[in-house]
């Protein structure tokens, strides 16, 4: 994915609640999200294998950004979305996978990576320092570090933070992360691309040219019943089409501190 908005413990009734959008090539082959055979909900990456984003049933979750940096190119050897399926899949606390993780830091290319079993959720980036505990509060993460100020991270936020305060849905949480406006230079990182793609990369609804662009975006809420709604929007290249698909289920372990 290349831009999510994140409510952590910071709502009445969900303290879960994600808007997200995946930006990708529209010819990398994809599996939309469904049910794995190790229990979790995610969608799959058919050229590298692994995923984006997933939620199991007992209560864990993970999620991923790349990390943008052709200044500091890596030469990695295992598949960034390889993280998150193998978080999930595994009973591993997720301070410690991610400890396991910085580890094995330069094995991946760029990423920004958040995990939680339901209690806590932490993020690692290996072009970061150090693993961090999220506090409660609204975060984006886009192709830089969390809560770095992008200006489409900052208007992420603040269109969660308003689509919070009112009755939530997953359709309005689908409805928001579209702006089609671009940033100025001066207002953009170097993330070692030139300007004119770092401008067009800045919008928060992309299409690069014919060939990369947002493709999906995701809707999570996770009641404080322990029920999880998932949807899933898929575009087609001019976004006048689109279709869903929607997943529900109760956690099959209690959270008592949310």
């Amino acid at each position: 994915m290349c831009l999510v908005a994140i409510s952590w413990k910071n709502h009445s009734e969900y303290p879960l609640i994600i808007s997200a959008n995946r930006d990708e090539f529209f010819t990398r082959p994809t599996e939309r999200m469904h049910r794995w055979e190790s229990g979790f909900y995610a969608g799959k990456d058919l050229r590298s294998g692994g995923t984006w984003l997933g939620f199991h049933p007992n209560g864990r979750w993970a999620l991923l950004t790349n990390y943008r940096d052709f200044l500091q190119q890596r030469k990695p050897t295992i598949s960034r979305g390889k993280l998150v399926e193998d978080f999930l899949a595994s009973q591993e606390a997720p301070q410690l996978y991610l400890e396991k993780i910085k580890r094995n830091r330069d094995l991946y290319d760029g990423f920004n990576l958040m995990v939680s079993e339901g209690d806590q959720l932490f993020y690692y980036s290996n072009f970061g320092e150090e693993i961090k505990e999220i506090q409660p509060g609204f975060h984006a993460l886009s192709n830089g570090l969390i809560n770095v100020p992008w200006p489409k991270a900052e208007l992420a936020k603040q269109q969660l933070a308003e689509a919070a305060a009112l009755d939530m849905s997953l359709d309005s949480l689908l409805t928001i992360l579209k702006s089609e406006q671009k940033s100025p230079i001066q207002l953009l990182p170097n993330t070692g691309i030139p300007e004119e793609m770092e401008i067009a990369l800045s919008s928060q609804l992309i299409r690069l040219n014919e060939n990369y662009g947002t493709v999906s975006s995701t809707a999570v809420l996770r009641h404080r019943s322990g029920l999880t709604q998932l949807k899933e929007r898929t575009f087609d290249w001019d976004f006048q089409k689109y279709s869903d698909q929607e997943f529900q289920f109760h956690l099959n372990k209690p959270i008592e501190t949310l």
